[in-house]
């Protein structure tokens, strides 16, 4: 195993992976850009690395600075988290020149399914049936552009060829508006993954999104890990994933485990990944792409199996066999998680950067909270706006989805919008309680949507706070403040009686 790791990511899932580093005896170093001084990754790692400029080209994109960061500090590996450069195989391939391992697939791997033309084709070569669609690179002509949306058939969705989280998606319903938007979809596949090539697919109006997490080592061995329902998304961006699905059975389950683990091991597949399908209203599933990474929402999985993904990452990564197989794996209960953005729904989903004024995560019995901020922390304006995941686990999916409402309501952050209204109201809707979810329904959901102004629900949140910065503000010996005239013992004595759960 490795002494040392340096993790290439930033917020809750370079904190995440250096909670496991630190329970394998495994050394920590963290990366950081000007903004992130202060950030939770870099308070929690043994050691940490300055990278300068906030722009992530000059820091969580600067791949030549990040390996010479690994061997300065005497670091054996590195791990990519998700997004920035986890899914570039130009970086992994540096950091297997600069012979440190890179904790994930091999770098023609990654280069093999970053390509999408290439990897549905290894799919459809295995029997698994695939969406139509075409690669083109950044800046293609717009006749080429033209003729590669008709032959793949209105409505088009353009798409980043390389990277995911929704970064440069676009649906195209007409030529007259193509041009313009594979221009904007290369300009922010190239800022987020420092690539632009588009890739051209047809677009289904209400599918599913399933995915299927795998696991596989260098002999060979691929295991399917369960499948998560990740259909609830906004600009193709997930918010709320769960498992097991409420649109599988176990004969479906079945043909998408064996679907994955075919087009896994054709790749030559190794450590965590994910394949992606799409499923339509009448139970087909098209393989859409597989994530060479390990993925937000991987802690459902962990949930429901009693496994740390990263763990297995980590032992893969130095030579070790796979230590589970597909039949010694029993999923239990059902699990669900719900993302925290720093974003304004009311105002279409805009980043809402700021000072975190307080903060206290919901606990209690199948809760976990994997957050990336503390009270205090300045939200910088110059990443993707993921303050934490919210993830509870239950016996069944009823008494999940009641144990998530109860942790909505509990998981407080202060001084910033936030998503957690829309997504209590989301969890809430009849639809998804129903399990009848696609990627349109919070498109759906949110026509008309407004936040809330029920007083006993989230308009005392201006009040909670005000009260909160006055008790922060109070200097010592200050009276008048807690509830028999002195100085409050916490900031629960300074919110008084206000129940902030209802």
């Amino acid at each position: 195993m490795f002494s040392k790791v340096l993790v290439a990511n930033r917020g809750e899932i370079a904190v995440r992976i250096m909670r496991t580093l630190r329970e394998m005896g495994v050394g920590s170093v963290a990366i950081y850009s000007d903004a992130d001084a202060a950030a939770l990754h870099v308070l929690c790692a043994d050691e940490a690395v300055g990278l300068g400029d906030p722009e992530p080209a000059a820091s969580y994109l600067n791949a030549a600075r990040i390996v010479a960061a690994a061997r300065e500090t005497g670091a054996e590996a590195i791990h990519p988290g998700y997004g920035f450069l986890s899914e570039n195989a130009a970086f992994a391939r540096l950091v297997e020149a600069a012979g440190l391992a890179f904790i994930g697939p091999p770098a023609e791997v990654i280069a093999l399914l970053g390509d999408k033309l290439q990897a549905r084709r290894l799919a459809a070569e295995q029997g698994v049936p695939t969406i139509p669609g075409r690669t083109l690179p950044g800046g293609a002509e717009p006749q080429a552009l033209a003729r590669a949306a008709t032959e793949v058939g209105y409505p088009v969705l353009v798409k980043a060829a390389y990277g995911g989280g929704g970064k440069g998606m676009r649906v195209v319903r007409s030529e007259a508006d193509l041009a313009a938007a594979a221009s904007l979809a290369a300009s922010e596949a190239h800022s987020a993954f420092g690539e632009g090539t588009v890739y051209l697919e047809r677009f289904l109006a209400r599918p599913r999104h399933v995915e299927i997490q795998i696991l596989g080592d260098a002999r060979g061995e691929v295991v399917p890990l369960g499948e998560r329902e990740c259909s609830i998304q906004r600009r193709y961006q997930k918010i709320i994933e769960e498992t097991p699905s409420p649109a599988l059975d176990a004969a479906l389950r079945a043909r998408l485990f064996e679907a994955a683990v075919a087009v896994a091991r054709a790749a030559g597949y190794v450590n965590a990944g994910t394949v992606e399908f799409l499923l339509d209203a009448d139970g087909r599933f098209y393989f859409l792409e597989v994530n060479t990474r390990l993925q937000v929402e991987h802690p459902i999985t962990e949930l429901v199996l009693g496994l740390d993904l990263v763990r297995h990452q980590l032992e893969i990564a130095a030579g070790a066999p796979l230590r589970i197989t597909e039949r010694e794996l029993a999923a239990r209960g059902h699990a669900i998680e719900c993302r925290v953005y720093a974003e304004d729904p009311a105002r279409g989903f805009v980043p809402a950067p700021g000072r975190i004024r307080f903060m206290q995560a919901a606990a209690g019995p199948g809760v976990r909270f994997d957050a990336g901020v503390y009270a205090g922390f300045e939200v910088p304006v110059h990443y993707d706006p993921l303050l934490g995941k919210l993830v509870v686990w239950a016996e069944d999916r009823p008494a999940a989805l009641a144990r998530m409402e109860r942790a909505l309501r509990e998981n407080v952050i202060l001084g910033v919008p936030t998503t957690t209204e829309l997504t209590l109201d989301v969890i809430s809707s009849e639809a998804f309680r129903a399990g009848d979810t696609h990627t349109r329904l919070l498109e759906e959901l949110l026509q008309g949507w407004r936040p809330s102004a029920d007083a006993d629900r989230w308009a005392l949140v201006g009040e909670a706070a005000d009260r909160l910065l006055g008790f922060a503000a109070a200097a010592p010996g200050a009276t008048g403040r807690g509830p028999a005239g002195g100085e409050p013992a916490s900031p629960w004595q300074a919110l008084g009686a206000w129940d902030y759960t209802r």
